[in-house]
């Protein structure tokens, strides 16, 4: 039961991280190449989607991860749960600033452009978040 919950940690994690990855090296790329307007209505839509997919993947991958660390007691699935969650309060209290402002600026404004920028790059913390749990996750599978 231990190798399931941990295999399934480890893919919802993956995919967490290949869904945050996809955003920094394709999606934010290609939407900075838009003008203000265009890059803002291309954002909203997309970020309320991504959210959507997201949140419950770090939730989920939580849960998986803490219930193999119950079973085995390897470190590694509890910190690697906790990282993925960290997700949760680091989306609330550093990027959801941003995020409200993007959410409420006027497509006219000359902020947009380094507002998704900023945006871009704290969201890339999210990556890292989720590419060290995945690693942590594909390490206590391998032994």
């Amino acid at each position: 039961m231990s190798a399931l919950l941990g295999s399934l940690a480890l893919t919802v994690a993956a995919l967490f991280t290949g869904a945050a990855l996809y955003v920094n090296v394709a999606e934010q790329p290609a939407r900075l190449e838009l003008s203000a307007q265009a890059l803002l209505q291309q954002w909203r839509p997309s970020y309320k989607r991504g959210f959507a997919m997201q949140a419950p993947l770090a939730l989920l991958g939580f849960v998986l991860g803490v219930a193999a660390w119950w079973l085995t007691g390897d470190w590694r699935w509890l910190v690697g749960a906790l990282l993925l969650v960290a997700n949760w309060p680091y989306t609330l209290l550093a990027i959801m600033p941003t995020n409200n402002k993007l959410l409420e600026l006027d497509p006219n404004s000359g902020d947009a452009y380094l507002l998704v920028q900023r945006w871009g790059w704290l969201h890339a913390g999210r990556t890292a978040l989720g590419a060290l749990a995945t690693l942590l996750f594909l390490w206590a599978c391998a032994l």
